[in-house]
């Protein structure tokens, strides 16, 4: 369920944020004047990964994709679990997907006005929905709703930063069903910072995801109001593959205390590793 790459990744997403117009939000001549999209697939091992109820190792295939068009701003991506079929696998017989989708809505090209401020470039009305398998407990559907942005920040440069509403529409039969409940700030940034002779990189990338302010779900033991995902990548980039690796810090992964109380011991805090191996189209 842990996404590897922001919505800055792809080679050509770099081209368009080197251009002047990129560094601008005014869109009053042209909203597409910053166009731009991209597609890679990867494939992903995860370890340690802080999942409640002991989905933490797998292998998985990982369509990612983004881009922009006029009044939108768009990431995406869909992981299949357990792509080799292994009984090895902890998603083996379980779970067979996660999707995420977070498109967002440019109010500077909507009104075609600039509205950056300091180190604020751009604002959106800013979504994001995830999807996971149904089982014998239901499936996750859940939606967040706020204020997004792009801003501008000492060496890491262009980094979104987003606040939402947390509407909760499916979370396994949970009593949070059919409620809003909780918020989550997310920021994200891709800084190359070496390159090489033939033009490849390296970047550091990643994303960090706090959720607070979630009821405890009706009083069920072992739940946690607040949760924490931080992803920290380290990845060689060329025009057409990437390769790399990301450590990612939990605490009360899905809204479940670290240790006990919900009946099973749980392990939703801590570190967790990821490899990949991506190829861009």
């Amino acid at each position: 369920m842990a996404k590897m790459l922001t919505n800055l990744v792809a080679a050509g997403v770099l081209a368009a944020l080197a251009t002047p117009a990129a560094l601008a939000a005014n869109y009053g001549d042209d909203i597409h004047k910053n166009d731009y999209k991209w597609l890679q697939f990867n494939l992903m091992r995860s370890e340690g990964n802080k999942i409640p109820f002991g989905a933490q190792d797998t292998t998985y295939l990982e369509m990612e994709f983004g881009g922009r068009s006029g009044l939108f701003d768009l990431y995406g991506y869909l992981d299949v679990f357990d792509i080799f079929d292994s009984k090895g696998d902890d998603r083996y017989g379980g779970d067979n997907f996660f999707f995420k989708f977070a498109p967002r809505l440019s109010l500077d090209a909507l009104t075609k006005t600039d509205l950056s401020f300091g180190p604020v470039q751009e604002l959106y009305i800013a979504t994001v929905t995830n999807v996971a398998d149904s089982g014998a407990f239901g499936g996750l559907f859940e939606h967040y709703v706020g204020l997004g942005s792009d801003i501008q920040v000492p060496w890491f440069g262009k980094m979104g930063l987003n606040l939402y509403g947390r509407y909760v529409r499916e979370n396994y039969g949970a009593p949070d069903e059919g409620k809003w409940d909780g918020y989550m700030v997310s920021t994200n940034w891709f800084k190359p910072f070496h390159t090489f002779d033939n033009g490849s990189f390296v970047a550091y990338q990643g994303y960090l995801d706090y959720k607070f302010g979630a009821d405890t779900v009706g009083g069920v033991a072992g739940r946690s109001s607040n949760a924490l995902e931080w992803f920290n990548g380290i990845y060689w980039h060329s025009e057409r593959y990437a390769v790399g690796y990301g450590a990612k810090v939990y605490n009360n992964m899905a809204f479940y205390q670290d240790g006990n109380g919900s009946g099973l011991e749980q392990d939703t805090s801590g570190l967790g590793h990821y490899f990949s191996v991506t190829y861009k189209f």
